[in-house]
Order: structure tokens, then C-alpha cells, then sequence
């Protein structure tokens, strides 16, 4: 492509709007232009990429035996209302009414539409397992759109959807199946991943996985561990209890609550410190109390409240721990969703406010109305300090067994830290950020029970398939990679996914016959190869040529120029490079091919 004729507008100045890299880049670099909040159009040039995106999905996807379809963005209410979505979904759902006043919305998912297909379509065993997938826009009404296409209203998704006749089809033909073709996906993008354990928040279901692109940036922290490929969101990561023995190599690593309280970690040290009411006037958080007391951060327990079931459900954390309000929402003893509990209803069950608050009560009433929740590691615990229960007091050398009871409920409800042991039993754990690109999910017969979907089985036994889903964001994908490929000149494109491979430079070809006459000749042969090449015709600055050619991340840059010729030579660099090199021109298509790697 000539550039001279290709509509590419490159920003010198960084867009008001931008805040973050990718953003800031692709605006910069003319992949995208903003239409509104949340919404982007896609560029020539950003097409290219997102083509490319899109194609080694669709490939993949196509080879782990999928079917592609195409789903109305557009959906009747009625399939939400089966599901009980339609009031679950929330503001992310754009709802509209035609003219006929009949409630629709704009498909944020498609859950619903492949389970209306599938009990129209699917009849018997025999067609199962089978996988459908789409790649296709949706739209979320994200409360605050940014990031540009990071976090967009509207974007392209491929979703996928496969039916099957037990779990262990489920797990076997389709979760494992599309994980080894998501790990394919970014395995040939040339994108740095993992695979996390993760919840399944509004889609549900039992397990599930994100691909996380490994960026500085990232709005994820995963737990990776040290010595094995363990992975997992933070806020589904699991923390062992202090000094717990687990199996080294447990695959793949995923423990349940069951298990986890069934291992045993270290007991509380015998008590060496007296129990003492010290007045506290005045400190209301952690950090307060541990600079006046002189006390070790870890030696405190923060009480935290929130709406049970049953009355009030206080969670005991250590001091410098933060509650994993994701894994505390899921247990039996509280409200669902999670909810702190109101400071009148903390003041009237435990006689004073927050800042105070502990398990122990000094004048040892009756308890009545509130169920304490210890994480493992508060457990573990001896001699520490909690509040007193009464303002401005807390008590200092605190000790189960001596001074309370042990704890009646125990649970792992806090975020793992770096250094905690890996729940596989090999290495110790490390955070690092992540941007979600994909996620898979194990859904089970939630959606196809409740809408009533069912084949018939070998008997002739009408029986309820169980599903799964799996998505990419297309969109996103791009973004991802420049976060993670980019550096103060611009992008810089892992090949694969690269608008061009090639930007051919010729120097002052305006005033040069012999550099306009070679470089045309390099382009079409170069071209006629099957090298897709950038190549910058313009009569423009040499600098300006190069600073477009590092904003715009082409993978490599030749160089024409006269004294170049004269030598029999032209210049060479790769993007992620900070020297230039000569090489022939004669056997040009050769070392170019070489360098590409073909």
C-alpha cells in the first residue's frame, strides 16, 4: 500500500481524551477515531489488525471443530425473562421498545438466543457434543466507558456456546477443548498469557478460566505462582491456611471450601502476653493503632461487618490482609449481594462503632445477632490486638482458647499477598497485572434448565444438556497487545497481527530517479511475494517519515537511499531495535524473508 494514497492521519500531540497507552497510541496512530463515549470507529489501518485478530480466532476456533453462526444483536425480552436475567442484568443492559411498544434489548451476551436454537434445533444424543460460535458486536452500557476500545459501550466479541450430554463431555469436549484452542489463539499472536482461575459472576456457572495479557497497566492482579503454571485471579486465588501441607503438583490447583477446612494449618503459639483494655482515643483504622501501640502490624485483627443472613456477619482479617469480598459473598452465612452493615445496626449489636469492633466482649453478655467468620491466618493467631467493643478501647495480647473461644467459623476469605505459598504445593505466589482478553466458562445446565431445552437421550429419555461458554474480546485483544508492546517512540507489533510487515522508506525520492526507481521496484516484488508493505511515497521529511514508521510499530524498516545505492546497500532495522544495519540489495527479498522468519 502507498502510503502517499492511504488514508492515515498520524497526531503529533496526545488526544485530551486519552488516559492510557493503548488508547493514546491507537488515537495517535489513526487506528481508531471516537464517536462518542464508548464508542469507536475503526480505521483502514486498525481494520487491518483487527482483521488479522479475527481471522487467527476464527481459524482456531474452526479447527477445534466449531461451527460459525450469526446471532441478532438486537433480542426480545422474553428470553431474558426465562432466565431471569432481564431484571438480573442491571443498567450494562440497553433496553429499547419498537414501535409496537415491545420490550428488546442490544445482546450484551448471547447466552439466551443459543439456548432458544438450541432447543429448536437440537433434538437427540446424536447431535451432541456441538459447539456454535459468532464473532459479532455487543453492547454493555459501561456506567463510565474509557480506556478507549480497553473498556467501550459497544466492541466485537467472539462468543461460543456448546451443548453436550454429561459433565465429563462438558469438561472433556468442550472446556479443555477451547482452552487448548484459546491458548493456540495467543500463542500465535505472539501475546504474553496466562490462563487464571476466575470467577463467573453474571454469566454463572461452576468453573472458570480468564486469558490474562500480562501488562504493566493491567486492571487485573493475578496470583502466578513461582513454581509451576498455577494462576488465578486475585479474587479467586486461594490462601492457604499458615503452615498447611498440600500434595506438590495438585492439578491444577484448584481446591474446594471443603477441602480447604479439612487442612490443617499451624495451631496459635501458647499464649507469652497478658490480656490488657488500653485506651485508644481517637484511632479508627489499623494504621492508627499500630503507630501508637508500637505493635507489628501483623499481630492485629481488623473487624468487619456486613449484612448476614441471620442478623450481622463479622469477618476477622489480619491487620494488614484486605477481606476478598468475592470469596466472603459466597458463604452460606450472608446476605446475597454482599452488603456492609449500617452503622446503627453495628452500634446496637456490638455497643460500639466502627474502629472499636472485635470478637472479644469485656463484660462476656451473650452474643445474640452476629456470626464471626476468622480467615485462616487470624486462626493462627496468638497474642493479638482487637477493638474492645467500647469506644476508644481495644485490647492488646488477645489469645483463643485463653481469653475467647476458637473460632466456630473459619474460612479462607482474604487476598493472597506475594509470597504466600501456592496452593499446588510447588513455589510461592508473586501479583502481577493482567488485562481479561478471554474467558471460558463450565455453565452446567443453569441456562438450558431454565429455559427448558432438552434432547433425547439413547433410551428415548428426554434429558437437559449441559453447556459452555467461551469468549474473546476481538476489540480488546488489540489494545491488550500494544499495552504490552510499546515503548515512548509507539507501537510495536508482534508480527503476527502487524497492519504491515514491512515500512519501505525511500529517502528524497522527489529529487532521487534511482531511489524512486529501486524502492517501486523492491515494493512490487516485495508485494508480489506475498509481503504485505507499508510503503511511504510521500514527499515528506525523512523525519517525519520515521517518527510515523515507529508510531505507526511495522515490524521492520528498509531504507532507500542514494548513498546507499552507491554501496549496493539499504538499511535495515526491526521496530524493537535501537541500531540500523546494512545489507545487499541485491538478494533483498531473501534477507527480508529471513528476518520475517519465513
Amino acid at each position: 500500500m502507498r502510503l502517499s494514497q492511504y488514508p492515515i492521519a498520524t497526531l503529533k500531540e496526545t488526544p485530551a481524551e486519552a488516559e492510557i497507552e493503548s488508547q493514546r497510541l491507537m488515537l495517535r496512530a489513526g487506528l481508531i477515531r471516537r464517536l462518542a463515549a464508548g464508542l469507536y470507529t475503526w480505521m483502514p489501518i486498525g481494520m487491518r489488525t483487527l482483521t488479522k485478530v479475527m481471522n487467527i480466532v476464527r481459524e482456531e476456533m474452526n479447527r477445534a471443530g466449531a461451527f460459525e453462526l450469526l446471532m441478532p444483536a438486537v433480542q426480545p425480552a422474553e428470553l431474558w425473562q426465562e432466565t431471569g436475567r432481564w431484571d438480573k442484568f442491571g443498567p450494562l443492559m440497553l433496553r429499547l421498545k419498537d414501535r409496537h411498544q415491545r420490550d428488546f434489548l442490544i445482546g450484551p451476551t448471547h447466552e439466551e438466543v443459543i439456548t432458544d436454537i438450541a432447543r429448536r434445533e437440537l433434538k437427540s444424543y446424536r447431535q451432541l457434543p456441538v459447539n456454535f460460535y459468532q464473532v459479532q458486536t455487543k453492547f454493555r452500557d459501561e456506567i463510565r466507558p474509557r480506556f478507549g476500545v480497553m473498556r467501550a459501550r459497544e466492541f466485537i466479541m467472539k462468543d461460543a456456546y456448546s451443548f453436550h450430554m454429561d459433565e465429563k463431555s462438558l469438561r472433556e469436549d468442550g472446556y479443555l477443548v477451547m482452552r487448548e484452542a484459546y491458548t493456540r489463539m495467543f500463542q500465535r499472536m505472539k501475546l504474553e498469557f496466562r490462563a487464571v482461575q476466575a470467577d463467573s459472576g453474571a454469566i454463572g456457572g461452576n468453573r472458570s478460566e480468564e486469558f490474562q495479557v500480562l501488562a504493566a497497566s493491567g486492571e487485573d492482579a493475578i496470583a502466578v505462582s513461582d513454581g509451576d503454571d498455577y494462576a488465578a485471579n486475585i479474587e479467586t486465588a486461594i490462601a492457604l491456611p499458615p503452615g498447611a501441607k498440600v500434595a506438590p503438583g495438585t492439578v491444577p490447583g484448584v481446591i474446594d471450601e471443603d477441602e480447604l477446612t479439612m487442612l490443617r494449618g499451624t495451631p496459635p503459639a501458647p499464649p507469652r502476653e497478658e490480656l490488657r483494655k488500653i485506651p485508644t482515643p481517637g484511632l479508627r483504622t489499623i494504621e492508627d493503632l499500630v503507630k501508637a501501640l508500637s505493635i507489628p502490624i501483623e499481630k492485629t485483627v481488623k473487624t468487619l461487618v456486613y449484612e448476614g443472613v441471620d442478623g450481622l456477619v463479622a469477618f476477622l482479617v489480619r491487620g494488614d490482609h484486605q477481606l476478598n469480598e468475592v470469596k466472603a459473598g459466597k458463604l452460606p452465612q450472608v446476605k446475597t449481594p454482599l452488603r456492609p452493615a449500617t452503622p446503627d445496626a453495628v452500634r446496637m449489636a456490638f455497643g460500639a462503632g466502627f474502629g472499636s469492633l472485635g470478637p472479644l466482649f469485656a463484660d462476656e453478655r451473650t452474643v445474640r445477632g452476629i456470626t464471626f467468620i476468622a480467615d485462616h491466618t487470624v486462626a493462627s493467631m496468638s497474642d493479638f490486638a482487637v477493638g474492645a467493643n467500647e469506644d476508644d478501647f481495644h485490647f492488646t495480647g488477645v489469645n483463643w482458647g485463653r481469653d475467647l473461644p476458637a473460632p466456630e467459623h473459619v474460612a479462607d476469605i482474604r487476598n493472597v499477598v506475594e509470597g504466600d505459598p501456592s496452593p499446588t504445593g510447588k513455589g510461592k505466589l508473586r501479583i502481577v497485572r493482567g488485562i481479561e482478553v478471554g474467558h471460558i466458562f463450565q455453565l452446567g445446565q443453569l441456562y438450558s434448565q431454565a429455559m427448558n431445552a432438552t434432547v433425547l437421550d439413547e433410551s428415548g429419555k428426554s434429558v437437559v444438556p449441559y453447556m459452555g461458554c467461551y469468549g474473546i474480546g476481538v476489540t480488546r485483544i488489540v489494545a491488550a497487545a500494544i499495552e504490552q508492546n510499546h515503548d515512548e517512540r509507539g507501537i510495536i507489533w508482534p508480527e503476527p497481527i502487524a497492519p504491515f510487515h514491512v515500512v519501505l522508506i525511500p529517502m528524497n525520492a522527489h529529487k532521487s530517479y534511482r531511489v524512486r526507481e529501486i524502492a517501486d521496484r523492491l515494493y512490487a516484488e516485495w508485494t508480489a511475494a506475498g509481503i504485505e508493505v507499508l510503503y511511504d511515497d510521500r514527499d515528506a521529511r525523512p523525519g517525519v517519515k520515521f517518527a510515523d514508521a515507529e508510531l505507526l510499530g511495522i515490524p521492520h524498516r528498509v531504507v532507500v537511499g542514494e548513498r546507499g545505492i552507491d554501496a549496493g546497500k539499504l538499511e535495515y532495522r526491526h521496530r524493537r531495535d535501537t541500531e540500523s544495519q546494512d545489507f545487499p540489495l541485491e538478494g533483498a527479498l531473501e534477507f527480508i524473508r529471513s528476518r520475517m522468519g519465513r
